[in-house]
């Protein structure tokens, strides 16, 4: 037997108010209607559920025990209604960012910040990952917001700019470039260990396609997974290397790197938001994306000098 919730939830109401006329002017039908509503219900059970009393109606034994299970079915669907309806405005409910290591560490801590004053009871994951594997979540539907370093050509998901971002060769305070009085000439590259990010970074692939569009190719590379570790390694005298600007005004402050101008040779590179195709995005996508443009105006490394957190 499958009980009909329709009328069950009309015998809900005659046992809540205590009269088929009172549940009549609740439900807004008449009284008739709702009293065959019950009998239709009590002949698909098989059993009297209501009782006609002198001043209305009650429950029998089995009308007690139906009510309880029903109270409880309509008890479930209002906090379902009510949790839907919170994750709709923004009440409750979480966000997923999937971000290139660079973007994740040092240019998403102003926006996630504004985005919690917003909207505090939304709960942030920040996914760090290359540009690769973030692609790769989005296309599996376990993120809800995408922005990588690298160009990503994927017919499956739609790529859209989203900032630019200055890339500065570094060296450490000791080194000749830094010695340099003048703009250094970045064929002198070749002649150096050139740390890069793993197969698959953005940063990786933008650094070496600059440097080969110049005739520039590096004798010696150090292949290194984070740029935190890149900047450690160029400050202990390892070789040089080319990052995010964001990536290094603390350590160049403190002198503990040296950022180094090349001599005509500017290197920029646009970062982008990944989209998948007729997604209908959750409300806090679409806040944390609204956001995001109007925070366009800001330089890169203006929002904070300390990496996100990420989960």
């Amino acid at each position: 037997m499958s009980l009909n919730l329709h009328l069950l939830r009309m015998f809900a109401t005659v046992v809540r108010t205590g009269s088929f006329s009172r549940a009549a002017d609740v439900l807004h039908i008449s009284q008739p209607a709702i009293s065959k509503r019950v009998q239709d219900l009590e002949l698909q059970i098989g059993c009297r559920l209501l009782d006609r009393v002198p001043r209305g109606v009650r429950p029998t034994r089995e009308g007690q025990v139906l009510m309880r299970h029903a109270e409880t079915l309509f008890a479930a669907e209002r906090a379902a209604e009510e949790e839907m309806r919170s994750l709709c405005t923004l009440e409750a409910g979480f966000l997923r960012i999937g971000a290139s290591t660079t973007i994740a560490s040092y240019m998403l801590s102003d926006h996630l910040g504004r985005f919690h004053r917003e909207h505090p009871n939304v709960d942030l994951h920040v996914i760090s990952a290359n540009t690769r594997e973030v692609a790769d979540l989005m296309l599996a539907h376990e993120i809800d917001l995408a922005l990588v370093e690298g160009p990503v050509a994927d017919e499956e998901l739609i790529v859209e700019p989203w900032r630019t971002d200055v890339m500065q060769l570094i060296a450490g305070p000791q080194h000749r470039f830094a010695e340099s009085p003048s703009p250094i000439d970045p064929k002198m590259l070749a002649d150096e260990t050139l740390i890069v990010r793993e197969q698959g970074s953005g940063s990786r692939e933008i650094v070496l396609r600059a440097l080969a569009e110049h005739g520039i190719e590096a004798r010696r590379m150090l292949e290194i997974g984070s740029t935190e570790a890149i900047k450690q390694a160029v400050t202990a005298g390892l070789g040089v290397s080319i990052v995010s600007a964001a990536a290094i005004d603390d350590q160049v402050a403190r002198g503990r790197l040296s950022a180094i101008t090349m001599r005509g040779l500017a290197i920029e590179r646009q970062l982008w938001q990944l989209k998948l195709p007729n997604r209908l995005d959750a409300p806090a996508a679409v806040a944390f994306d609204q956001l995001l443009k109007g925070k366009l105006e800001l330089p890169i490394g203006a929002e904070a000098d300390q990496p996100a957190a990420s989960s």
